[in-house]
């Protein structure tokens, strides 16, 4: 049996008295994409910039690829190299261009030489219908130009996992599909994805499970079909009703 890319076992974290996540436990097999949905301070991008290592946890292990990595001692820079992340913010560097911004982490983190790094980003720029913004600025972008290429930068190391939290969040409408229409195709060549969203649809049509966060804990999780049309729990009941 394939064990998890990723397991979470009774996580806490918080700020002071505010407990942001309490006891949480989740699961990503290989190939999964799995959608965390939930009111604002639910914990969603708490549990991924956790995950990520970009916060320090409380109590709980994270287990990533058979490894403890909420453990202290952990090379945090070797278990990020493995992790693709992608934020609401782009977080592009203005003074690079889109090629340099995407061979820069293959190039100082992994190794890769220039030419490598340079066809692979090129590749996935074509791949995803990016390939004549090479040599472009972020600023002559549109948002959700922008947003493609922090996927493809993410992308480009290969990752054996990628987080994406809120990633259409700061785009307007019309730029929404853009984006969504890369993480199906993702989806679809099983890259394993753990997303925190607010695309209800998106959840429903291509998530392979879905987690229902409330105060910090996973309170409903299962296939999407369940989840939207049967959930189990009178809050998960509540949400929907509220963003759907």
């Amino acid at each position: 049996m394939t064990a998890p890319v990723l397991q979470v076992d009774g996580l806490r974290k918080a700020y002071g008295d505010r407990v942001v996540l309490d006891s949480l436990d989740l699961v990503v097999e290989p190939h999964d994409v799995v959608c965390l949905i939930g009111a604002s301070g639910s914990g969603k991008s708490t549990l991924l910039r956790c995950i990520d290592l970009l916060e320090q946890t409380d109590d709980g292990t994270i287990w990533f690829e058979g490894e403890d990595i909420s453990d202290p001692r952990v090379d945090a820079r070797r278990v990020r190299s493995r992790i693709g992340v992608v934020f609401q913010a782009y977080n592009l560097f203005p003074h690079l261009t889109v090629l340099d911004n995407i061979t820069l982490a293959p190039r100082k983190v992994h190794g890769v030489g220039a030419a490598e790094a340079r066809d692979r980003a090129l590749g996935l720029l074509a791949e995803f219908g990016l390939a004549d913004k090479a040599g472009v600025h972020p600023d002559r972008l549109s948002g959700g130009q922008q947003q493609r290429v922090a996927v493809v930068r993410a992308l480009a190391t290969r990752p054996s996992l990628l987080l994406l939290d809120e990633v259409t969040a700061a785009l307007d409408p019309e730029l929404v599909g853009e984006v969504l229409d890369i993480l199906r195709r993702l989806a679809e060549e099983g890259t394993t994805m753990l997303l925190a969203t607010h695309e209800m649809a998106f959840a429903r049509d291509v998530a392979t499970k879905v987690c229902f966060l409330d105060g910090g804990k996973v309170l409903e999780e299962g296939p999407p079909a369940e989840i939207f049309t049967a959930p189990a729990s009178e809050r998960t009941r509540q949400f929907l009703r509220r963003v759907l």
